[in-house]
Order: C-alpha cells, then sequence, then structure tokens
C-alpha cells in the first residue's frame, strides 16, 4: 500500500499517518469533491484565488495550522460558493493525510500547475507563507496586466457595438421612410442614393439570413478558436496585426518572464519552469516556441540559447536572460525582463488608445458621411425637378 507524503504543511496541518486508504474513502462517502456547482466543478476567478491565498497567508502567518486556516475559509462567503466547496475539499484531504500541492491539484480549473508547484516548492523549503505571499503577487500582477489589456479594448468595441446598432436601425427604419418619399420622384436617383437604398432593401428582405448566418458564424468560430490549429492562427494574428501586436507581445514577454522568476525563485526546477511557463503563457506561438526550447535544454539550467533559437523572442530579451545565466542572477534578469516589457505595454497600449479615437471619428465620420450625401443628393434632384 503506498504511503502517503509527509510535508512540513502537511504535519502543520495536522495528523499525517493515517493510511491512504482513508483518502479514497472519505472520497466515496461524498466529499465536497462529488459535488456539482453549476452542473460542472466549482471554480474560483482569478481575483477570488487572490483573496483566498492572501487570506491563507495571513491565516498560517498568525498561528493558524494550515488545516484550521483552510476550515476558518471554508466558513467565508455564501453557502454554496465555490471557495466554501473548494475550501471545504481542501480541509478534508489535508487532514486525511494529503500534501497542500496534492490536494490543490485535484482542482486545476480553479489551482493552474504554477500554483501547485509552487505550493510543492514551499512544502520542500518550509517557506510556505512566503511562497503564498509570492502567489498573491503574482495573481495582482497578472491581473494588473489583464486589467490594462481589457480597459484599452473596452472603448473601441462599445463604439463598434453602438455603431452597428445605428447603421442596423436606419437600415431598418429610417431609409425606408426616404425610399417612400424616393419613389414618387419622376427622375432617376443618384448613385449613391440607389446603393444606399439597395443596402437597405437586402437588409430588410433577408435580415433573417444575415441573422441565421451570422449566428452560425459566430458559433462555428468560437468552436474553430478552441481547437489547436485555431488558436495558433487567431494568436499568429495578434502577434502581427497593426497597433495591437505591440500589447500582445510586450505583455506575453512580462507575463512569461515574471512567471519564469516566480517559478525560479522557489526551486522549481528549469525544465519544470518551462513547462509551466509554456501552459501558462497565453499564446500558442509562443508557448510552442516555448515547448521547442524546452527540448534544447539538455543540461537544465541554460535558456538563453534554446529561446534564441526559436525565433519567437526579441534579442534584448534572450540577452538579458544570457547576462544573467552568466553572473548566476536569473531571478534579477528576469525582474529586469519583466518590468522592461511591462512598461512596453503600457507605451503600446497609450499609443493604441490614442491611435483609436481620430480612426474610430474618420470611420463613423465616412459612415454618417456617405448616408447624409445619399439622402441630401437625393432631395436636391427632388427640389429641382419641382421647381
Amino acid at each position: 500500500m503506498a504511503e502517503t507524503k509527509s510535508t512540513p504543511a502537511a504535519r502543520r496541518a495536522g495528523p499525517t499517518s493515517r493510511p491512504a486508504t482513508r483518502v479514497r474513502k472519505s472520497k466515496s462517502k461524498g466529499s465536497v469533491w462529488n459535488m456539482s456547482f453549476g452542473g460542472g466543478k466549482p471554480k474560483m476567478k482569478n481575483v477570488e484565488v487572490l483573496l483566498f491565498t492572501g487570506e491563507l497567508a495571513d491565516l498560517i502567518e498568525a498561528g493558524m495550522t494550515l488545516g484550521q486556516a483552510l476550515g476558518a475559509l471554508a466558513k467565508q462567503g455564501d453557502e454554496g460558493s465555490a471557495q466554501r466547496i473548494i475550501a471545504k475539499d481542501l480541509t478534508e484531504r489535508i487532514v486525511n493525510g494529503e500534501s497542500f500541492s496534492d490536494a490543490v491539484a485535484h482542482h486545476p480549473d480553479t489551482f493552474p500547475p504554477l500554483y501547485s508547484s509552487m505550493v510543492r516548492a514551499g512544502e520542500e523549503s518550509g517557506a510556505m507563507v512566503e511562497v503564498l505571499h509570492r502567489l498573491v503577487d503574482h495573481y495582482e500582477r497578472y491581473d494588473n496586466m489583464r486589467g490594462k489589456i481589457k480597459s484599452a479594448l473596452s472603448y473601441p468595441i462599445v463604439v463598434l457595438c453602438f455603431g452597428v446598432l445605428a447603421v442596423i436601425g436606419a437600415m431598418k427604419f429610417i431609409i425606408p421612410q426616404f425610399q417612400k418619399m424616393f419613389d414618387q420622384m419622376k427622375g432617376g436617383l443618384p448613385t449613391p442614393t440607389k446603393i444606399l437604398i439597395g443596402m437597405s432593401d437586402f437588409f430588410n428582405h433577408y435580415s433573417w439570413v444575415l441573422l441565421i448566418l451570422g449566428v452560425a458564424g459566430f458559433i462555428w468560430f468560437r468552436k474553430w478558436s478552441k481547437t489547436p490549429t485555431g488558436r495558433f492562427k487567431i494568436d499568429s494574428i495578434k502577434l502581427k496585426a497593426p497597433l495591437v501586436k505591440g500589447i500582445v507581445a510586450a505583455g506575453a514577454y512580462s507575463n512569461l518572464a515574471y512567471t519564469l522568476k516566480t517559478l525560479l525563485s522557489n526551486g522549481v526546477n528549469v525544465l519544470r519552469a518551462l513547462r509551466i511557463a509554456e501552459e501558462t503563457c497565453g499564446n500558442a506561438v509562443i508557448a510552442q516556441a516555448l515547448a521547442t526550447a524546452r527540448k534544447r535544454v539538455t543540461d537544465g539550467t541554460s535558456i538563453s540559447g534554446p529561446l534564441a533559437a526559436s525565433g519567437a523572442f526579441p534579442r534584448m530579451m534572450t540577452d538579458m536572460l544570457a547576462v544573467g545565466e552568466q553572473a548566476g542572477d536569473m531571478n534579477s534578469s528576469l525582474e529586469h525582463i519583466g518590468k522592461r516589457y511591462e512598461k512596453d505595454m503600457d507605451r503600446n497600449i497609450a499609443t493604441f488608445t490614442n491611435a483609436l479615437e481620430p480612426i474610430m471619428i474618420v470611420t463613423i465620420a465616412a459612415v454618417v458621411g456617405f448616408v447624409a450625401i445619399a439622402i441630401l443628393s437625393a432631395v436636391f434632384n427632388m427640389s429641382k425637378a419641382i421647381g
């Protein structure tokens, strides 16, 4: 029979000498893990994981054992919330002899590989509180970067949605009213007016076809974008699209550097750190480059050469990594890389938002101008015919 792991974190949580069969027995009798949450497994959002980890670190630092701290967190929040379900399950697993890293690994949707690897490193080094605080810093930094990107993209998305709705409303309700008046004209209509009326007629007669095609296209695109081929092509476009590529690339490089620093500074080996970074980088193109680089890392210590050979990373980034490897201070180099590309991301976001406003104004002015010219030219022709 396999012997349960005994780690510093598990010993702090309570007795660890119980046999492994106790864990299986607990699961078979209806562990909280077997409960459904919204039709599926319970999952905490990134912000909830951040708060959960910070409170767990504070409770342990205040003198609680790991099991007591998790038990306290299991009593917080609303009944049936993801935190209560997951914290209660973690508590049961800890009390029944599992290590904390093994317990969180049972919730991969909430705790990614980076989290469980960091926790395992904290158990082996006995520095669980420090590791939890570093995880909090990592999640705060990651959410901050995502928030900046989302705020930069929210304005054009809102403007685009309102623009599309305005065009649909004009085609559906406004243009047909003018068309009734134009039909009474004896002379021919100007070309812009004919184009506008033709677009309106097509929309009104085939709107249901357009709706079906739009919904079907959206569903197909969502499914295709989740396939390996779709993700790779979409991420490739993101890294090449004007204005957007700087934000996406800088954000990915910064997140990669901070992730590697967090893992390596907590004793995770280079190959494992590269694999975790590959799974959490969020870009299929960069993930593929990391996978190729990981296969080329033979001595388990040097990563600048394989990353440079992949061609997916800027020369400055790999040169700074090489300097850190030569100096024996990879953590410092990764910290500098993370800060540098985070600043680049901020500058690219500012450039994007500054360029977006005039682009939106010109686009909206072109649409409104075309509609105005199409209607006014017909009105002028009607006035001449009457006069």
